[in-house]
């Protein structure tokens, strides 16, 4: 009888946490410059992520325990937090870049370990010039950071059809590589306004594109991520490497106007960041695990 509870006990906390990992995700996707991909790294939840999203409907279905609450978390974040959260950051958009950055920073080092064999003690050049590369492209994501020059659709015609379609295919291939904002991809091409109005006033027509868009963006890129994992996985962890630490550029709002007031709240979002991370890296795994690939 303790064994059945124990088991049933395990299962619960893990769609809890699950659940959890998914609201914050979902909060992420809602934000340019807020990585869906880096949180999941973060979250120890990427990998099994990219194995999952298949064009493969047996394997899907028996992997619902780890997908369905993420996605029942996802959903609500990005319902909720669509309206409220932003009005959050237009007032205290400081120190909540700086609870990401710390969350981004402590996932640093369980990344690095993935970069290199067991036995070294620095990864081969080819990661290190991976890294880099990727930190590059990180810079120039800073550099052509976009201002507010989106283009607002409220009715839903054929060729607004096909580009919210396209929008949202991009804005997932982005989504999929940590370091990369699905959100500021949609501000780069226009379509954030649109697309987040759209949820937020729950404008179904419009939503519908977007989705399939996504779906098909999703199962493109993940299969290309699962064959860079499989043939060459230090390299890229070296890459992922490098968007994550690079990503922190794209988060980078400064101190305010430098009182020191300012200046403490945002050292004390940044520890608060970097004590989530350090929390969800140590959640313990549930007791009994389940065959989710």
């Amino acid at each position: 009888m303790q064994a059945c509870i124990r088991l049933f006990y395990g299962d619960y906390m893990e769609f809890i946490k699950l659940t959890a990992i998914g609201f914050l995700l979902g909060i992420t996707a809602v934000i340019p410059g807020f990585s869906v991909a880096t949180m999941a790294v973060v979250f120890k939840v990427y990998d099994r992520l990219i194995d999952v999203i298949v064009p493969n409907i047996k394997k899907i279905f028996a992997s619902w325990l780890f997908w369905l609450p993420l996605a029942i978390g996802g959903i609500i974040g990005i319902i909720f937090f669509s309206k409220i959260f932003l009005r959050l950051v237009e007032y205290f958009d400081i120190y909540i870049y700086w609870v990401f950055i710390g969350v981004i920073a402590g996932s640093t080092p369980l990344i690095y370990t993935k970069t290199k064999k067991p036995s070294s003690i620095f990864p081969s050049v080819s990661s290190i010039i991976c890294c880099v590369l990727a930190f590059a492209v990180m810079i120039f994501m800073t550099i052509i950071k976009p201002e507010n020059g989106d283009i607002l659709y409220t009715e839903l015609t054929l060729p607004v059809f096909g580009l919210l379609a396209m929008a949202g295919a991009l804005a997932a291939i982005a989504m999929i590589i940590p370091g990369i904002s699905g959100a500021f991809m949609l501000l780069v091409i226009g379509f954030y306004s649109t697309i987040l109005k759209s949820v937020s006033d729950m404008n179904i027509p419009l939503i519908l594109p977007v989705i399939l868009g996504a779906l098909i963006g999703l199962l493109l890129s993940t299969a290309f991520v699962r064959f860079l994992f499989a043939k060459v996985p230090r390299q890229t962890y070296s890459a992922v490497l490098g968007l994550v630490a690079g990503s922190v550029l794209v988060l980078y709002k400064g101190f305010g106007t430098g009182m020191i007031l300012e200046i403490a709240a945002s050292i004390v979002s940044l520890l608060t960041g970097l004590v989530l991370s350090y929390v969800f890296s140590n959640l313990r795994e549930p007791i009994r695990r389940r065959n989710f690939y």
